[in-house]
């Protein structure tokens, strides 16, 4: 993996991990969004498809994009009916007012410029259109702070919040309902309406430590680390958690969904 910051390689555990639990914050964006038939969607940052599949089920006409062309090939395969192409959130391939909804499933903190994201999701939509985004309002739980310990024993701190901030440079910021109303009035969308939803979403500890390769810290760990370092370190963290926490994990998350309208 040259660029751990793809999603390329961890796509497959993306999906078979976490793409079902994504998937219900994804229905009550839809849901807060009001889309339905005859809504054109575009769901940015769409990985393999989740939200995009949770518009179609509305009855929207759906594209999803993504930059990660790992992702979009098991999409593709999972979700065969659905049109996913690629492209990045910067200068996209649509023309102007395309599109009735764009929609973004916990994209928002990943945009390295998201002022410019916001900008280019406003080109594309036609006046009086919606844009929707889901972002976590939760901070770190035990078991996030479990696997902290374990990662600072291996990498040197110094070195993970550099590489944290560049895979999602705006996590904190957008973990705030201030802060997200904030942007998007900035942006030129108006009336904008934000809500919290509480999940619980429950893991067996296989599941839940292959998941975390997903992560940013867990990408730029394997990288650092190679294979056969992440392997003897992901051993570790089934052992830890085999002993400090019961089987299965119970994973308790907050999401904020924000609506807006282009005027």
């Amino acid at each position: 993996m040259d660029d751990w910051r793809s999603y390329d390689r961890v796509a497959e555990t993306y999906e078979r991990v976490h793409a079902s639990r994504f998937a219900e914050p994804a229905r009550a964006l839809v849901a807060a969004a009001g889309i339905g038939a005859g809504d054109r969607v575009l769901d940015v940052g769409t990985g393999t498809g989740v939200a995009a599949e949770a518009a179609a089920d509305a009855g929207a006409t759906v594209i999803g994009i993504d930059e990660s062309l790992g992702m979009l090939e098991v999409g593709h395969r999972v979700r065969p009916k659905l049109r996913l192409v690629a492209g990045t959130a910067i200068d996209m391939p649509v023309r102007n007012g395309s599109f009735d909804v764009v929609m973004g499933n916990f994209v928002l903190a990943h945009f390295t410029k998201y002022q410019t994201a916001l900008f280019e999701a406003s080109r594309v939509l036609r006046p009086g259109g919606k844009i929707a985004y889901t972002s976590w309002s939760d901070g770190p739980d035990a078991y996030q702070e479990a696997f902290r310990e374990l990662i600072e024993g291996v990498v040197p701190r110094e070195m993970l919040a550099p590489a944290y901030a560049e895979a999602a440079p705006w996590h904190d910021k957008f973990r705030k309902r201030g802060a997200i109303e904030e942007v998007l009035i900035d942006a030129g969308f108006r009336r904008v309406r934000t809500e919290q939803h509480k999940y619980r979403w429950t893991y067996t500890q296989a599941e839940y430590v292959d998941g975390l390769e997903t992560w940013a810290t867990g990408r730029f760990v394997r990288k650092m680390l190679g294979e056969s370092g992440w392997i003897s370190f992901t051993d570790r963290v089934r052992a830890t958690f085999a002993t400090e926490f019961a089987d299965p994990l119970n994973d308790f998350r907050d999401v904020w969904t924000a609506v807006a309208i282009k005027e």
